[in-house]
């Protein structure tokens, strides 16, 4: 697997072995789900006080009934049935990276591997100390189990993406051999056991591969055996190779010809581009549909409209990259993604631009900070957000929004502050400039009164029905958001992670939490 220094250039990193920081931040989040799943009154916050569980808008009790109708209806509007988003022309992969599934070692999550190796500064003997550790966060704790839990985890994050509406995985491959290639054939496997009906679409990540059309076709006829591989109707396996651009189309003809030659697959190219507007014409002959990385700023997406549109122009399906962030420790860059409003901004032009496809990037790319998948930091913030997007673009109807929900992000640290760390993080060129904002984002049936804080700060204003954000600027402390309609509140939320100006290390991503769900 390559090193976890090496970047791709424009893309990921691929990392050493899975990872986590702060044993501490760990322990308290995990006992964050023990004592609210046995409780269902009060969560301790990571930031050490307690709250009591956040109810739903449709909530009239307190305590156990409030926490029950949290639990029943996380979301603002009413998901539709996976059949009805099935049925639906376009549609939605996350990018899977195979580095970081939910656990590497069956460990509880004080002392796993991610908590000792990869959130911790002092990990891996010390290779990482010079950018803080890793990773900034982890995928959800999950408790240790008996038998196949390494099957039983990917069922998991199979059954987690069908939940948020998710059509399947686009599988990174970052070696034909190994951990991460056995990773490959598990989630093969555990699609193939949760739901028939779940894609996998193989993506060779030419940033990492080094091999010859031969071995990869040979690679990719072997996935190509299982039912959950994505075929189009007319039988031919879906391939999206990352960095296309890095082989020849020749080479590619070649993979193409020895696939339905020596393994009887014939192939519907979808390649990914790190540079689409200078290569598409040239791939245009051998591919079904285009893709690109994209850009992680809010400021830098107007693009997409040019490249939905030399895609169609070329008759060839558009797959747009929709994301939420992009901080990473040890490339040394991130972006300013301005709280969500990277992941609106995308998800609105794959909707108003045409995309045909969408892929989320990333599902749990941690080491880059861009996972939508349900994290320790920012629980299921993100893909719940997604769901909502999700719903208008596979169904063409923007749901109706029948609980009110407010949504908080922010970062725990200025984006001024040092951390003492030798290799800090810089923006990334053509970001939009740094901020400290906090976020409220809110999903309200009515309208209705929001009282927000940001540390010592207060502020009280009116919302409309639908969807609204709002910016504070960021206080050190908590923030906390409460939606209150003729004398009631509805909803309410505090962040888990207090914000300081004196970090241990520079944390560039923005934290999420949300007062739809009980437990994050």
């Amino acid at each position: 697997m390559m090193d976890a220094n090496k970047a791709r250039a424009g893309g990921h990193a691929a990392p050493h072995r899975g990872g986590r920081r702060a044993g501490l931040a760990a322990l308290l989040g995990l006992l964050l789900l023990v004592v609210a799943a046995g409780t269902g009154l009060a969560l301790t916050t990571r930031s050490g006080t307690s709250e009591q569980a956040a109810p739903s808008s449709t909530a009239t009790g307190s305590g156990a009934d409030m926490a029950a109708d949290a639990l029943r209806a996380p979301l603002p509007f009413d998901i539709p049935s996976t059949a009805r988003l099935r049925d639906s022309e376009h549609l939605v992969f996350a990018h899977y990276f195979t580095p970081y599934p939910l656990s590497l070692d069956n460990r509880t999550a004080d002392e796993d591997y991610y908590t000792r190796n990869y959130l911790d500064p002092a990990g891996e003997q010390g290779k990482h100390a010079a950018y803080g550790g890793l990773l900034r966060d982890r995928p959800q704790p999950v408790p240790s189990k008996t038998g196949d839990w390494q099957l039983a985890d990917m069922e998991q994050e199979v059954r987690t993406a069908i939940g948020a509406g998710i059509d399947g995985f686009s599988v990174d491959l970052l070696s034909l051999s190994g951990p991460n290639w056995d990773r490959v054939r598990l989630l093969m496997r555990a699609a193939q056991a949760v739901d028939p009906g779940f894609r996998i679409m193989p993506m060779p990540d030419m940033t990492a591969l080094h091999t010859d059309p031969a071995t990869l076709a040979k690679a990719l006829g072997e996935l190509a055996a299982s039912p959950n591989a994505y075929r189009l109707g007319d039988g031919r396996l879906v391939v999206s190779p990352f960095k296309a651009e890095a082989q020849s189309v020749d080479w590619w003809r070649q993979v193409m010809a020895s696939l339905s030659g020596q393994h009887g697959t014939k192939t519907a190219l979808v390649p990914l581009f790190l540079q689409f507007a200078a290569h598409a014409e040239e791939f245009a002959p051998i591919s079904y549909g285009f893709s690109a990385w994209g850009s992680r700023s809010y400021n830098a997406q107007e693009h997409i409209t040019a490249d939905v549109e030399l895609a169609h122009k070329l008759g060839k399906k558009w797959m747009q990259p929709v994301s939420v962030q992009d901080a990473r420790p040890n490339q040394g860059i991130y972006d300013e993604a301005g709280n969500t409003e990277t992941l609106r901004a995308t998800w609105t032009h794959a909707i108003d631009d045409g995309a045909d496809w969408v892929q989320l990037t990333t599902w749990n790319d941690y080491s880059e900070t861009t996972q939508f998948a349900p994290s320790l930091h920012n629980g299921y913030t993100y893909l719940d957000l997604s769901s909502y997007y999700l719903t208008r673009f596979k169904t063409g109807d923007w749901p109706a929004v029948v609980r009110d929900t407010v949504y908080v992000t922010s970062r725990t640290q200025f984006a001024a502050a040092t951390a003492g760390q030798r290799k800090p993080m810089t923006l990334r060129g053509g970001s939009a400039p740094a901020r400290d904002t906090v976020e409220v984002l809110t999903f309200l049936a009515g309208s209705a009164t929001v009282n927000a804080t940001s540390g010592s700060l207060s502020r009280s204003y009116r919302a409309d029905e639908g969807v609204h954000a709002e910016l504070l600027p960021l206080r050190t402390g908590l923030a906390t958001a409460a939606v209150v309609r003729d004398g009631r509140t509805t909803t309410k939320v505090t962040t888990h992670y207090q914000v300081t100006d004196s970090p241990e290390v520079q944390d560039m991503q923005y934290y999420g939490v949300t007062s739809g769900r009980v437990t994050q």
